[in-house]
């Protein structure tokens, strides 16, 4: 029996659950349940990440704390996973004096092991506030253009990004003060240390999928950096050790919170497990972080980097998922598509979407598509057409004519055994996360059932006066059929098993209990299993997600004025979208090469990445682009691409954009046009 602690990425405590994030819950769920019906021992933990600027924010806007702010979340997220069966053993939040502890700990052994550095930042101070203020705190001239009242990154009337501290006259938009410039001291973790050991670490076989080893050879190639770990206050979280008013970026806690939850389970619920015999550096126990992709590097570098130097053991493995998009793009409010777990919840069976997720899923690091009309045939086909359809069509024979009880033979051993024989490879299947194979071979199991019982058609036979020890014996093959798909589905459909289990009346519904034919066994009186999915039921689904979302929370005072002059914008283009122009007005696009210097995520929107190119100009340009369904930052720093250098700068919520980099697109994809081998930064593109 191994022994095996699971995680999954933990949900950020300033929002709802959603369908994207089931697709990572219910995968690891259901891996847990499988092995654990394989008859090993598996603790199964997850907590809600807490800490942060932006939970501040919002609790401040919802005019309360941010302790009450990440409970009521929480409360919500553990009232959604339970809907769907995400059974956790312990549900934690980050923000607990346990997981202080433990992350003081691991910084201070880091610390000691000479893993951190301090350095001073320079940045805008309020002195009437008493805080460093971030660029939205900020406002004076541009010092560019000398345009009065532009904010502490861009300048709306030119479209010049720069620092706050290059601001003309500034003033803080909190107090009105004249901010000073003042130095910080900021942390780092020298994550450059432990290069070579990361190397090694990423290649283990079977710590990472191939193709997330292989794109992380690009950040070593490019070399790692120090990363910033500190944060000043006003901030929530928790204080950095001999560091006063300075405290952990949130990603320094969060990862650390997979061992602070399973700690305050073995406190509070199994004494009998032990916190060292899985987190002591020679563990032989195993350790799974089931994760999205676009948190990879933080797990993947940053979280054994910081494990390793807190002699601490790393992941034997992280598993991870890609995207989910629905009925083939990106999940949309507008269109309905961006469905909370808790809108599902009211309309729908959530077995359904457990069975579509499992059909879909593999080990692989791919997106996953939740396409709704495939949605409602394939539950329809594969669990009430095959597999429930198994059950009713014989459950009533036995219930009726032969008081409950299953014949005393089996007729067909072989068939019998050949469905028990397959657990096998579906088993084997379920360990390698290879659930869409394990869906395909219990299904055509299905299909054999089905066929058996169509070829002997029982309710013919009962009609034939001498037919009935027959009926009795077809009719129980199908019953213990029934029960060997029922056991292997099982991991994906716990209610469903757990129905089927009283049905049959089985103290046992492991992998291992399918090795026991059903002789003379009584059984239940059978009752509807499932039903069938109503397409209206979708459609309320949908339209109800169209207002779904709870209002956004109040913006700060000083964002108003800006979102408002945002949103009085022309709407941001869709990938692929084009306007009809004339050739000469085509004539007049100036295309240029441009090397991307930097690349990043851009808070606050689910489609762009920002990014820093060099177009051969003095100073960088600043462009925002809508790729971010198809590219990560990391895809793209360092590389050149094409883009339009003479559209006017745009002022978006987020910035000022000036440029467009050239995408092209099919359908099933979208990629940036890179120029030719040997161009440069500037050169023209005819």
């Amino acid at each position: 029996m191994r022994k095996i602690l699971v995680t999954n990425a933990l949900p950020y405590a300033n929002g709802p659950i959603h369908m994207g994030h089931l697709l990572g819950y219910i995968q690891a769920d259901i891996w847990v349940r499988a092995m654990r019906a394989m008859g090993h021992e598996v603790t199964y933990v997850c907590a809600d990440d807490a800490h942060g600027t932006a939970i501040m924010l919002r609790a401040e806007a919802n005019g309360i704390s941010p302790e009450q702010q990440i409970a009521n979340v929480q409360a919500e997220h553990m009232r959604d996973f339970a809907g769907f069966k995400v059974d956790f053993d312990h549900y934690d939040s980050t923000h607990s004096d346990t997981n202080k502890a433990r992350a003081q700990e691991i910084y201070l052994k880091n610390r000691d092991a000479g893993n951190i550095a301090v350095r001073p930042v320079t940045q805008l101070f309020d002195p009437e506030k008493g805080m460093f203020l971030s660029d939205r705190f900020i406002k004076g001239t541009c010092p560019k253009c000398k345009a009065e009242d532009q904010y502490g990154d861009s300048c709306e009337v030119c479209g010049t990004t720069y620092n706050a501290t290059e601001l003309l006259n500034p003033k803080s938009t909190l107090s009105g003060a004249t901010p000073i410039e003042k130095s910080s001291d900021h942390y780092f973790f020298k994550l450059p240390n432990f290069g070579e050991y990361l190397q090694k670490w990423t290649r283990d076989e079977g710590r990472l999928p191939v193709s997330i080893a292989n794109k992380l050879d690009e950040w070593f190639d490019n070399g790692l950096n120090d990363w910033d770990i500190s944060r000043d206050a006003p901030y929530f979280g928790f204080e950095i050790p001999d560091a006063p008013n300075k405290y952990f970026y949130v990603w320094v806690d969060a990862p650390i919170g997979y061992m602070s939850s399973f700690e305050n389970y073995v406190k509070t619920k199994r004494p009998d497990l032990n916190f060292d015999d899985y987190w002591k550096k020679d563990s032989d126990n195993e350790v799974y972080h089931f994760i999205g992709k676009d948190i990879v590097y933080f797990h993947a570098l940053f979280w054994p980097a910081m494990l390793e130097g807190a002699n601490y053991r790393t992941p034997t493995g992280l598993f991870v998922n890609g995207f989910l998009t629905v009925n083939g793009q990106k999940m949309s409010k507008s269109r309905g598509t961006f469905i909370k777990a808790e809108t599902y919840l009211q309309h729908l069976n959530p077995e359904y979407l457990r069975y579509y997720f499992a059909s879909k899923l593999s080990d692989k690091v791919e997106d996953s598509d939740l396409n709704l009309d495939d949605f409602v045939q394939k539950v329809n086909s594969d669990l009430v057409g095959k597999v429930v359809n198994i059950a009713s069509r014989c459950a009533k024979f036995i219930n009726t004519k032969f008081d409950n009880k299953l014949s005393a033979t089996c007729a067909e051993p072989e068939l019998v055994q050949s469905f028990i024989d397959a657990g096998d490879s579906i088993a084997q299947a379920y360990e390698a996360r290879e659930f869409s194979t394990a869906i395909r071979e219990i299904m055509a199991l299905a299909d054999k059932a089905n066929q058996y019982i169509d070829e002997k058609k029982p309710w013919a036979l009962a009609k034939i006066e001498g037919e009935e020890q027959q009926v009795h014996d077809v009719c129980s093959v199908g019953i213990n059929l029934f029960r060997q798909l029922a056991v292997y589905l099982a991991p994906v459909l716990p209610t469903l098993a757990e129905q089927v289990q009283a049905f049959l009346q089985l103290d046992s519904f492991d992998f291992a209990s399918r090795q026991q034919i059903l002789l003379a066994h009584e059984i239940a009186q059978f009752q509807p299993l499932m039903q069938r999915v109503d397409p209206k039921a979708v459609a309320a689904m949908v339209d109800a997600s169209k207002d779904s979302l709870a209002a956004p929370a109040e913006a700060p005072k000083a964002e108003k004025k800006k979102e408002k002059k945002a949103a009085e914008k022309k709407p941001e283009p869709k990938v692929g979208e084009a306007e009809i122009i004339g050739i000469e007005d085509f004539m007049k696009v100036d295309l240029r090469v441009a090397e991307v210097l930097e690349a990043a995520h851009v808070e606050g929107s689910d489609k762009l990445l920002q990014l820093t190119l060099n177009v051969g100009e003095a100073e960088p340009r600043n462009v925002f682009s809508g790729i971010r369904e198809f590219y990560q930052p990391e895809d793209l720093k360092g590389k050149l691409v094409v883009m339009v250098a003479n559209l006017a700068p745009r002022k978006m919520r987020f910035g000022i954009s000036n440029g467009m980099v050239l995408a092209a697109g099919n359908g099933d994809g979208v990629w940036v046009i890179s120029p030719e081998t040997g161009a440069k930064p500037g050169d023209k593109v005819s």
